[in-house]
C-alpha cells in the first residue's frame, strides 16, 4: 500500500524553500498524508539525504505519531511522538545543508506501522528501520531538492 505524502510548500522534485533549511529558520515543512490503512497503530517519519558525501544522512527521525494524524504542521512534533537522533546529533529536525553549489535530494518518508515501535528516545534512523521491519503496513515519500548558492 502507498501513502500519498505532499506539502503545500513544495511539490515532488521541487526545490525546498529556504525557510525549511539550515540557511533559513531550519523548521520542518508542513506535510500531509492520505491513504493510511485502517489498522495503522502509529506513524513514523524519516527525512534523509541519500546524496550526502559519507552516505545517507538522517535529518529527522520521529515515531509514535498517532494514526489519526493526516499531516504535520510547520515545525510540529505531535503530542506523544518521540524524536530520534539525526545526523547532526540532535533529537530534532535538522534542515537541508548540502555543500555549496551541489543539489541534494531530501526524502520525506512516512511509515504506517501495525504496532508501536517502543524505541528509546534518541534512537537512530537505522534503529527505527530495524524496529519497523515486518511492521510496515504502507509507506509513502515526498522528495525535495536543495542547493545552496
Amino acid at each position: 500500500m502507498t501513502i500519498a505524502v505532499s506539502s503545500p510548500v513544495f511539490n515532488e522534485g521541487d526545490q525546498i524553500p529556504r525557510r525549511f533549511t539550515c540557511d533559513g529558520v531550519d523548521v520542518s515543512p508542513p506535510l500531509s498524508f492520505t491513504g493510511l490503512p485502517e489498522q495503522t497503530a502509529e506513524l513514523a517519519v524519516l527525512v534523509e539525504d541519500p546524496d550526502a558525501p559519507s552516505g545517507t544522512f538522517a535529518h529527522w527521525v520521529m515515531w509514535g505519531i498517532g494514526p489519526d494524524q493526516s499531516g504535520l504542521g510547520e515545525g510540529e512534533v505531535p503530542t506523544g511522538a518521540a524524536q530520534g537522533k539525526n545526523g547532526f546529533g540532535r533529537r530534532a529536525y535538522g534542515g537541508p545543508a548540502p555543500p555549496r553549489g551541489r543539489s541534494h535530494r531530501y526524502i520525506f518518508e512516512v511509515l504506517a506501522l501495525s504496532e508501536p515501535l517502543r524505541l528509546a528516545e534518541g534512537a537512530s534512523a537505522g534503529d527505527l528501520r530495524r524496529a519497523a521491519a515486518g511492521k510496515v503496513l504502507a509507506s509513502g515519500r515526498l522528495t525535495g531538492r536543495y542547493q545552496r548558492g
